[in-house]
């Protein structure tokens, strides 16, 4: 912002050193330039048969399919003359071979965009001129987007200037305006108007000259100073500061502007005159708007008002991604007049229609691979990846085409239309057939898991006699021992002496009976183990298993998680590099 009022600080003192006090008449200049290499601006070459698919053009206006084919009534410079000074405004309108130019241009060659922008201005004009009306400036500048975008608000130059005024980005936030992902306030009519109107008054104010500040609005303050300077323009050479005196020193996109401008204005008040026929009003639009301080999405407007989402977009083009962020603040929504009302009391189920696409989410907690309590069903070691196909039916509303469903539900054009018969134009009530494909993972059925190795031991101690009788102690010392396994308390004494005779014979007499015992348990275990441990290393090099590739999975993690290597990953499988994709399945020992 302090940048953007340095430069017009900047331009307003360049602008002070050539005050005059008076000039010659601009027609002096003015009616003796001719270039044979002026540059239309792009706004000339918009695609007319695009703009005529437009949903408003489509729903509002009528169009005359012939304007293209009726020729031009031929016009005598004199006569031009004549009609661009009975144009009440206080801006000059000269005339000379460039203007002449531009006339002939939307008269003769681009007459059906002629007619598209007078059924487009139906909408706009009345926001330019209640903007102009506030800033107190000349009406005549509501045909500026003329030039500029063809009223076009989704227009992008070259250059990357946007919107209906085709404000560059540094100029818009320089006027306070907001452009990012999610909105771009240069695509609203409403709110570029007010900033464009706002800058062509700060020019206005530092130049004193609508042609001057009109060439400054294309190219910049910067850029006239620099032609002021070159022509030599100074209180002592007033006639200097006039836009046709600095002609040849302006960039070459510039010099044909003021002329577009001129010429603009001569077409939109006496196209009548050219046998032109304007795109008429089928019916006036009435709009209003509401203040929306809740997430919604275009779709979800749509799906509950029962409007079709072109007329969302042609009313609030600001909105880049259809998509209202008033989570974060409010924010303003354009409706037909008559759905006001219905917003307001629907509001509820508007945010709440299809949430679970639309909603965004604001904590998620990450999945672990350590934690199975946050593992989905798609991180399951055992499944597949399954393509699966759901069918519904759309019944066509006014004004949708086979594109706009198609985006509605996610689809391409080409399977939509493969769906239907291959038709391109649908009817209004028309039942569509709409197949959506989903991939999700499907897990495999858990095999039965065998008993743990623990169980498959040696049997325990606690279950064989004991030296010195004391049964029941050796069994309490034995961990996980139950009263199922304790020896009855009527066992013969004959045969506890013979199980000691058989227990003694295997070790030193000299040891205490409580030590044989302890030294025969740990024996027992210690071998246990090591069977154990030798059954589980000959599994483990002589099986492998199949894991099922989850979502993000690299050979590195697979390995991770499965004790194992990259490299050896690689030998089983194949693999020389690390490209894996959800679904694969991957051979790990």
């Amino acid at each position: 912002m302090n940048c953007f009022k340095k430069i017009l600080a900047g331009a307003a003192v360049a602008a002070a050193a050539f005050t005059a006090s008076a000039k010659p008449s601009v027609l002096q200049i003015a009616q003796h330039i001719n270039d044979s290499t002026i540059v239309f601006p792009e706004s000339v070459e918009t695609d007319t048969h695009k703009m005529m698919q437009n949903w408003y053009i489509q729903t509002y206006t009528a169009l005359d399919q012939n304007a293209d084919s009726r020729p031009d009534v031929e016009v005598s410079d004199e006569e031009l003359i004549k009609r661009l000074g009975a144009i009440p405004t206080t801006i000059e309108m000269p005339y000379n071979s460039v203007v002449r130019q531009y006339i002939d241009l939307y008269t003769q060659r681009r007459r059906s965009l002629v007619e598209t922008m007078l059924g487009m201005s139906l909408y706009y004009m009345p926001i330019f001129e209640e903007a102009l009306e506030r800033q107190g400036l000349p009406h005549e500048l509501k045909y500026l987007p003329i030039i500029e975008s063809a009223l076009d608000p989704d227009a992008v130059s070259r250059a990357g200037a946007t919107g209906l005024w085709q404000l560059m980005l540094p100029t818009a936030r320089g006027l306070g305006m907001e452009v990012n992902t999610l909105v771009d306030e240069r695509r609203d009519p409403i709110r570029s108007t007010e900033a464009a109107t706002r800058f062509l008054r700060q020019l206005y104010d530092i130049y004193g000259d609508w042609s001057l500040a009109i060439a400054a609005y294309n190219c910049g303050p910067g850029n006239v100073n620099k032609a002021l300077r070159r022509a030599g323009a100074s209180e002592n050479n007033p006639e200097k500061k006039d836009f046709w005196a600095i002609y040849p020193y302006l960039p070459r996109e510039t010099r044909g502007y003021v002329p577009g401008f001129i010429a603009a204005t001569y077409v939109m008040t006496y196209y009548n005159k050219h046998n032109i026929s304007p795109a008429l009003a089928k019916r006036p639009i009435l709009t209003d708007s509401v203040h929306v301080n809740r997430r919604v999405h275009f779709q979800q407007i749509a799906d509950v008002l029962q409007i079709p989402v072109e007329q969302l977009k042609i009313l609030n083009p600001q909105y880049r991604q259809q998509v209202i962020p008033g989570d974060i603040r409010e924010y303003s929504l354009v409706l037909p007049a008559n759905q006001i009302y219905s917003y307001i009391i629907s509001e509820d189920a508007i945010v709440g229609h299809d949430s679970d696409r639309y909603a965004r989410r604001e904590i998620v907690e990450p999945a672990s691979e350590t934690s199975p309590a946050t593992v989905s069903d798609a991180s399951s070691q055992q499944g597949e990846w399954v393509t699966t196909e759901q069918v519904r039916y759309h019944t066509v509303k006014k004004g949708e085409t086979m594109a706009s469903i198609a985006q509605r539900y996610g689809v391409t054009l080409w399977s939509l239309k493969q769906a239907n018969g291959n038709i391109s134009k649908p009817r209004r009530g028309q039942k569509l057939k709409v197949v959506t494909s989903k991939r999700v993972f499907k897990p495999s059925e858990t095999p039965a898991q065998p008993a743990p190795d623990d169980q498959l031991l040696v049997k325990n101690d606690a279950s064989a006699p004991v030296p010195g009788g004391n049964t029941e102690a050796a069994v309490a010392e034995t961990p996980g021992a139950s009263e199922a396994t304790q020896p009855a308390a009527t066992e013969p004494a004959s045969a506890k002496s013979a199980a000691s005779d058989n227990v003694a014979s295997s070790f030193q007499t000299s040891r205490s009976k409580q030590q044989q015992a302890q030294t025969a348990k740990a024996a027992t275990t210690k071998k246990a183990q090591a069977a154990k441990k030798k059954k589980n290393t000959k599994k483990k090099k002589n099986t492998t298993k199949t894991v099922t590739v989850k979502p993000g999975d690299s050979l590195s993690r697979i390995a991770k998680r499965n004790g194992t290597t990259v490299k050896e990953l690689q030998r089983l499988n194949g693999k020389k590099g690390n490209n894996l994709q959800p679904g694969d399945k991957i051979r790990v020992k």
